[in-house]
C-alpha cells in the first residue's frame, strides 16, 4: 500500500462531511526535547457534531477561535473524541461539559456518567450505522481508539490519531509506542479500510492501492483491527440517546 499527500484539510461528504482545524505538528529539539501539538478534526453532519482530539491546553483560545470560525460554539459539540491521554490531545476537554465524552475506552455523559460499551473487546462504538463509529486501535497506547467517517468525497476517512505520527512515519513511531505489535497490527487494519488518514502530527494522507486491490470492508459495515476484515462478534451497538 501507498500513500500520497491529501493535499486538503477538508473532505465534503454526506451525511457527515470533515474538516481538519489543525494540523498538528512534532519537532525534536537537540536537547531531546519533543514540541507538539496534536491534529483537531471537525466531523459534521447528520445528527452529530464531533471533535476528534482537542489539542493541547496552551491553544484553549485558538480552538474557541477555531470554531467560531466554523459557527460553532462548545455548546454546539454533541461528542469529542480523544484519541488517547496525552496532554496534546485532550488539553482542552474541559471546555464541553454538556457533550458525551469518548476518551479511549471510556465514554461518558453529563456530571460522570460512565456508559457501557465494548471497545475494550474490540466491538466499534457506533454513532450512526454505516457512517460513523469509533474503533480501538491500541498501540501508541493500549486504550488507543480511531473515527470511521464512510461517504466523504474522497472515500472512507480514519481520524487516527497517534496510530499515525504522520505520513511517511515508518522510522519513528515504534519509539512513542507503548505496544509495537499491537500498533502495528491496528496501522495494516487502518490501511486496508481507509481511503485518506488524518495522522496526530501531519496533513491528512491518501492511502493509494494498486489497480484492482480492493479496499477491507467495502461490503460489510463495523470491526476493528480485532476484528481484521470482519465485524467483531455481536457487532456495534449504536449509542444510547
Amino acid at each position: 500500500v501507498l500513500t500520497s499527500p491529501l493535499g486538503a484539510g477538508a473532505l465534503p461528504g454526506a451525511p457527515y462531511s470533515l474538516r481538519v482545524l489543525q494540523e498538528g505538528h512534532s519537532t525534536p529539539h537537540p536537547d531531546g526535547t519533543l514540541r507538539a501539538d496534536g491534529s483537531v478534526t471537525l466531523i459534521r453532519g447528520g445528527p452529530h457534531t464531533l471533535l476528534v482530539d482537542t489539542g493541547g491546553p496552551w491553544d484553549r483560545l485558538r480552538l474557541l477561535e477555531l470554531l467560531a470560525n466554523e459557527g460553532l460554539s462548545p455548546d454546539d459539540v454533541t461528542h469529542v473524541v480523544c484519541t488517547h491521554g496525552h496532554s496534546d490531545h485532550v488539553g482542552n476537554i474541559n471546555l464541553f461539559p454538556a457533550a458525551i465524552l469518548v476518551v479511549g475506552f471510556d465514554v461518558s455523559r453529563g456530571e460522570g456518567w460512565y456508559q457501557p460499551n465494548a471497545l475494550a473487546n474490540g466491538r466499534p462504538y457506533v454513532l450512526q450505522p454505516g457512517f460513523l463509529e469509533v474503533v480501538a486501535t491500541p498501540g501508541h497506547t493500549l486504550a488507543h481508539v480511531s473515527v470511521v467517517v464512510r461517504g466523504t468525497a474522497a472515500g472512507t476517512a480514519v481520524v487516527a490519531g497517534d496510530l499515525f505520527e504522520r505520513e511517511g512515519d515508518e522510522e519513528e513511531w515504534r519509539a512513542l509506542s507503548e505496544d509495537a505489535a499491537k500498533q502495528e497490527e491496528s496501522r495494516r487494519w487502518a490501511l486496508a479500510v481507509a481511503d485518506v488518514i488524518v495522522p496526530g502530527h501531519g496533513p491528512p494522507f491518501r492511502v493509494v492501492r494498486e489497480w484492482g486491490e480492493g479496499r477491507a470492508g467495502d461490503d460489510e459495515d463495523g470491526g476493528g483491527p480485532g476484528g481484521r476484515g470482519e465485524t467483531p462478534r455481536g457487532g456495534g451497538t449504536p449509542e444510547e440517546e
